[in-house]
């Protein structure tokens, strides 16, 4: 039996609005969620969003300080389907490929691959460098999956919303989550059709 419950990391990098949506998107289809923000994220969110990150985190059911390293989720007897970080920042990133974490949030990501369990990667991030991409195929080798969020045009998005909930959406499809935030190729979209 699959537990309907998913951890969301959200840290510092450019893109809060994606682990806005990605809570938002959990709540509406009633999977448990477990929170985590970084210290840097939260920082991000009073810039990027109009809300405060304890405003945030009221649209998760559980929610961590990040230095909580004692937390539920940083063992891994946690049941959980898995964890989406959304943004994942580079140093995030790094933290993970390395193994040597130093919060709860990139705790959580290591306990999720050593359990064989799905980790997505929401990479904010660009250009990259060399040690970005090394980083990118150390996770990977690990059992990651990297996503950056990049948006999908064939989906002809009038909005960023429309932007932001695609890629949320490809994320929630990763961890096998049924969602309707994507617009799907050759469901909707007809692209050459003669009819």
């Amino acid at each position: 039996m699959t537990v309907q419950r998913l951890i969301v990391g959200i840290t510092g990098a450019s893109g809060a609005v994606y682990g806005l949506k990605t809570l938002q998107a959990l709540r509406a289809i009633e999977v448990e969620t477990h929170l985590v923000i970084s210290r840097s994220a939260q920082i991000t969110i009073a810039h990027e969003l109009e809300m405060s990150a304890a405003e945030l985190a009221k649209l998760a059911d559980v929610v961590y300080r990040v230095d909580d390293i004692g937390a539920a989720i940083s063992s891994g007897s946690f049941r959980t389907m898995g964890m989406i970080i959304a943004p994942c920042s580079v140093r995030t990133l790094a933290e993970i490929a390395s193994g040597v974490t130093s919060s709860l949030l990139t705790r959580a990501a290591d306990v999720i691959l050593k359990e064989r369990r799905k980790l997505v990667l929401l990479v904010r991030e660009t250009p990259f460098h060399l040690g970005h991409l090394r980083a990118m195929v150390q996770v990977t080798e690990m059992g990651a999956i990297v996503m950056p969020p990049l948006p999908a045009f064939y989906a002809k998005p009038t909005t960023l919303d429309d932007i932001v909930d695609h890629s949320v959406g490809r994320a929630l499809d990763l961890m096998g989550i049924e969602n309707h935030l994507v617009r799907r190729w050759g469901e909707e979209i007809k692209v050459g059709s003669t009819s």
